[in-house]
């Protein structure tokens, strides 16, 4: 008989089971057999939050703990909604259930090298290229009305009322250096608006960043070749998705940023002080930031004396 999936009542106790895959195997073998799917040499991602497997070469299966399920239900939502839409590739849905209330998906693999270990690598030249590509995806995505998604919760002003409400005990408690929080409060006065609460939502991702790009060479280098890992998609203002790329990729370098946001749609003339001042507020709000340990600019904390010094640091166009 196969064993269940047990009840958590906290992370810690999740990632240890997650960490033991002979726990949690038999019952991912016995899911994939209810679908008449073989898992006869099955491969455990070890990184990322849910119990996450490749079945085989085409297919992969991703298990949420019930106290994740608010990161199933994007996911499945967006892969539907998204789906045939874009130039890039995503996985596509195969079957899905729930186990022990643990919902879960068998969706495609997807062909290419995982962003995170390519990225470093690339020659500058494709590194630009990929930007681009990337501005242009986000772009597409945003592009797509937003259906069920929209009924995703928080809905935007929400979720950007209680970011802006915790930003200062947050960045506080992360050690954003004193001379960036003498700013904050300033910045958040200004916030409601400039991010535009009940302004028009799009659909986003919130994490266009290398650990969920596949990139593929091809031609005269590297490109962009499918995106995944849709369980933060949520909907709002459509700069939040640019805020990914600008922390772990464009290093304040001009041709990366301008790669970037041609790619999106923005020209030079509309990297305004006003745009940077409200990606900049974006950047504090998103539900990851971490300016401390996650801008890929070296040495930010002495380049910049405070907030406007930084934003120009960050998209200096």
């Amino acid at each position: 008989m196969t064993a269940s999936l047990p009840a958590f009542v906290d992370y810690e106790a999740f990632t240890a089971f997650r960490a033991d895959p002979a726990q949690w195997l038999p019952i991912a073998r016995d899911i994939a057999g209810s679908h008449g799917l073989t898992c006869t040499a099955p491969h455990v991602f070890s990184t990322g939050t849910n119990l996450v497997l490749a079945l085989d070469e085409q297919r992969i299966l991703k298990i949420f703990p019930p106290f994740l399920r608010a990161q199933f239900v994007p996911e499945r939502g967006a892969l539907a909604q998204l789906h045939g839409r874009l130039r890039v590739a995503i996985p596509e849905i195969v079957a899905e259930g729930e186990r022990d209330g643990w919902p879960y998906l068998v969706i495609t693999r997807l062909s290419g090298v995982l962003g995170a270990d390519a990225w470093p690598s690339l020659p500058e030249a494709d590194k630009e290229r990929v930007l681009a590509e990337v501005g242009e995806t986000i772009a597409e995505v945003q592009r797509v009305p937003v259906g069920p998604l929209g009924q995703i919760e928080p809905g935007w002003d929400v979720f950007t009322r209680g970011q802006i409400e915790g930003c200062r005990a947050r960045h506080a408690r992360l050690g954003l250096p004193q001379k960036f929080l003498n700013g904050l409060d300033e910045l958040l006065r200004d916030a409601a608006s400039l991010v535009e609460l009940d302004g028009p939502a799009v659909i986003l991702t919130g994490e266009y960043i290398p650990e969920n790009f596949l990139l593929i060479r091809s031609g005269p280098g590297w490109r962009l070749a499918g995106l995944i890992d849709f369980g933060d998609v949520m909907t709002g203002r459509r700069e939040y998705d640019l805020l990914g790329p600008s922390a772990f990729m464009t290093a304040g370098m001009p041709r990366r940023v301008r790669s970037l946001f041609e790619g999106f749609g923005y020209s030079p003339a509309d990297i305004t002080p006003e745009l940077k001042r409200r990606l900049m507020v974006l950047m504090l709000l998103h539900r990851a930031s971490d300016p401390v340990r996650k801008f890929c600019i070296e040495g930010w904390q002495e380049k910049a004396a405070d907030l406007r010094e930084l934003q120009d640091l960050l998209w200096p166009i």
